[in-house]
């Protein structure tokens, strides 16, 4: 999706101020850890009437923070097939992103570039596949012991207007996902009061906190640029309930306060994962966890296999846990001998800046853009970080298994897995980078014929008939190399979802023809 080239300060003098948070969906800002319990309706359109009304009045809970709690969440997101179910004029459906429109699950170039091939075809599906794509997704978080209630109460409300198609649920495994690992650790911060500059300058060191355009439409990203999304006449508005664009104020923004949801389901083979490393470590307990820690790229804990730097990083958490764990970038780590370049978490976020370390000067920054810095080169093979961030908000589901039961003959096998949600201002350009050339590509960080060590499908790609190899670096020898890895991870749905501002909402279910 394009971005629009324009000085935001200049066109709009209010462009400076904080975000509205009584018009963004509460899970842009919150996690919601503390509503352990949570669940998520895909639903259909059964009837076209009852389906607005229900949605146009939803009780959706806001980013304002209160004092005390709210006992109940809920959150509303819709797929494109949906709008159009809904009633929305095409004029609007045009102003969305063509990865939203055209969808995940339904193109084949697109499966192909997201390695939603083999196993993970969409046409295997349980629900986002050409025969089974949702149209709205609702999703419920409670504090513990009241999610039941108010599941109940929320699904006879849209009775009239929806049939639910699946209904997801979720189990509360205390920050540990199914491999055992802790997880939801290294996440981006927003520039939530707008501090950051909105002009695309170039940034010599790795920051954590990202331009609040980059995951909300209608603000400046970090090319000080606006996203494109759906901008209206104002006519069409005639309850005036959607803002002035702050790049173009004759118009008024339909995607302000919004975003794109990303949701896809994955299925976890917690017993082959642990098993296969078992037999690499010959039944070593100790050697199994480091093959694992290193796949990973942290160790069970969270801790990084690289030291943390407390003192450079712009945007990590003032808690001394939160700069143990996220504190480090792979600058000190550039032969990959204390995490692997495959390793899962530096493959997902590489915490490069725009210009490899050492390029301050001018004429260091020259010889390095036609060339001449070999070492500058070489650190410079990953694309810079910060345009290519996800907001993850994912939540495990079925049942947590050990390592120890995982490996034993006698393990039953256990469905489980992550409902794995980002959001992202721009899915090109974000998720389906990261996810297509990080996570995917057998060539990132310069390596030959490797994929994502967990999430990796192991099918042929790119001439090469094997991709199912991990490689450990080593000081003084040849590389480890752990051959024949099995697919441990196997997509089972998915789609893209328009996660809209509370009043985008009310909007587009008042303008439905």
């Amino acid at each position: 999706m394009a971005a629009r080239s324009i000085n935001p300060q200049a066109s709009n003098p209010k462009s400076t101020h904080e975000a509205d948070f009584a018009d963004i969906q509460g899970l842009l800002r919150f996690g919601f850890g503390k509503h352990t319990d949570a669940c998520f309706l895909l639903l259909r359109v059964k009837d076209r009437t009852s389906a607005r009304t229900w949605l146009a009045s939803a009780p959706v809970t806001s980013a304002v923070k209160t004092e005390q709690i709210p006992e109940t969440i809920l959150q509303v997101a819709l797929t494109a097939p949906g709008l159009q179910a809904l009633g929305v004029a095409d004029d609007i459906l045009d102003g969305f992103s063509p990865e939203f429109l055209s969808g995940m699950g339904t193109d084949a170039n697109r499966a192909r570039r997201l390695g939603d091939v083999g196993a993970n075809d969409p046409s295997h599906w349980q629900w986002g596949g050409p025969q089974c794509l949702p149209h709205v997704l609702v999703m419920l978080y409670a504090l513990p012991g009241r999610l039941d209630a108010w599941q109940q109460d929320v699904t006879a409300q849209m009775a009239a207007g929806f049939e639910v198609q699946h209904l997801l649920t979720t189990t509360d495994m205390q920050g540990v996902e199914p491999f055992g690992f802790a997880d939801g650790i290294a996440q981006p911060r927003l520039d939530w009061q707008r501090a950051r500059p909105v002009q695309d300058k170039d940034l010599l060191e790795f920051t954590n906190l990202s331009c609040l355009g980059e995951f909300v439409l209608g603000y400046p990203n970090e090319y000080g640029r606006y996203t494109d999304r759906p901008l209206l006449d104002p006519g069409r508005d005639r309850d005036q309930l959607l803002p002035r664009a702050e790049d173009t104020p004759n118009r008024v923004d339909l995607g302000r306060n919004g975003t794109y949801l990303v949701f896809r389901q994955l299925r976890q083979d917690v017993h082959g994962f642990w098993q296969f490393l078992d037999q690499q470590a010959s039944g070593g307990a100790s050697q199994r966890q480091q093959l694992a820690e290193a796949m990973v790229g942290r160790r069970m804990n969270g801790e990084p296999l690289v030291m943390p730097d407390n003192t450079t990083i712009a945007g990590i958490g003032p808690s001394p846990q939160d700069i143990a764990r996220n504190g480090f970038t792979y600058e000190g780590d550039p032969e990959g001998l204390y995490c692997p370049f495959g390793a899962h978490i530096r493959r997902s976020n590489p915490r490069t800046a725009d210009f490899p370390s050492g390029i301050t000067g001018f004429l260091s920054r020259l010889l390095r853009i036609f060339g001449f810095d070999r070492d500058a080169l070489r650190r410079d093979i990953v694309a810079a970080t910060r345009f290519h961030r996800i907001l993850r908000r994912g939540r495990e589901y079925g049942t947590s298994l050990p390592a120890a039961a995982a490996i034993a003959a006698t393990a039953e096998f256990v469905n489980t897995g992550l409902h794995f949600l980002c959001l992202n201002a721009n899915i090109a350009r974000q998720f389906e980078f990261v996810q297509g050339a990080w996570l995917m590509g057998t060539k990132f960080d310069g390596m030959r014929d490797e994929t994502d060590p967990l999430l990796g499908n192991r099918c042929p790609v790119n001439g090469l008939a094997h991709v199912d190899t991990f490689s450990i670096p080593h000081p003084t020898s040849a590389d480890q190399r752990i051959d024949r890895l099995p697919q441990f991870v196997t997509v089972v749905g998915g789609a893209y979802f328009f996660l809209p501002g509370i009043r985008a909402l009310q909007f587009l279910m008042a303008a439905a023809a």
